[in-house]
């Protein structure tokens, strides 16, 4: 069974959603949960709403979740919460 090749930037997706799994996991299982249901969401409807070529718009929604994730790492945040980021379709 031949695995595919994944590219750099899908590497990084997926570092990134990796990062952010291990980083809700430090929190209580409460807040926990909650981190990884909106992770979840958020990167699924990215996946089906981003078209996979428009790699800028894919290279600022990274920027974006990294700072982010190191938000979420601070000892000072307490969660995490969902944002909306709207974007015209032209």
């Amino acid at each position: 069974m031949g695995a595919s090749k994944l590219s750099g930037m899908q590497k990084q997706v997926l570092s990134l959603y990796r990062g952010f799994l291990r980083a809700a996991r430090s929190r209580p299982t409460e807040d926990r949960k909650r981190i990884e249901m909106i992770v979840s969401t958020e990167f699924r409807h990215n996946s089906k709403e981003v078209d996979r070529k428009n790699f800028q718009y894919i290279e600022y929604l990274l920027r974006l979740g990294t700072k982010q994730l190191d938000q979420l790492k601070s000892p000072d945040i307490v969660s995490l919460s969902s944002i909306k980021v709207v974007t015209s379709k032209t």
